[in-house]
């Protein structure tokens, strides 16, 4: 199970790759293969502020459909448009094409409550 060492994670299956004052997001290895083939990810937020742990969107599997939760407050200022016509790239390369958001960060002091490689390793059992 793929958990790279520079991102950050949270216990809902979030990554977060910090460069400066932008966060870019997705979902983990962990959770893609829980959720199984992604067919969809909507996200309405582009634009708007939101708090940390608040709902950005949803991704839509064949088995469910999974709210995605804000790792870190702050404004959402760009969607990965390729995921509109090639959501399985969420499935298929999680930490690269399949992201999904990026965040102008509000408070960087929230980085620090994010979780390590490390601890979220222990968080799935790998």
């Amino acid at each position: 199970m793929s958990v790279p060492a520079n991102l950050k994670y949270t216990k809902d299956h979030e990554w977060v790759s910090i460069d400066g004052d932008i966060a870019t997001v997705g979902i983990t290895h962990f959770a893609q293969k829980e959720l199984g083939d992604i067919v969809y990810v909507e996200v309405e937020t582009l634009d708007q502020t939101l708090d940390k742990d608040e709902v950005f969107g949803t991704v839509e599997a064949v088995k469910t459909v999974s709210d995605l939760f804000l790792p870190l407050a702050g404004e959402i200022i760009e969607f990965n448009d390729d995921l509109e016509s090639n959501p399985e790239s969420v499935n298929t390369d999680p930490y690269g094409a399949g992201w999904m958001i990026k965040v102008k960060i509000a408070n960087p002091a929230e980085i620090d409550s994010l979780l390590s490689s490390e601890s979220y390793k222990e968080l799935i059992g790998a």
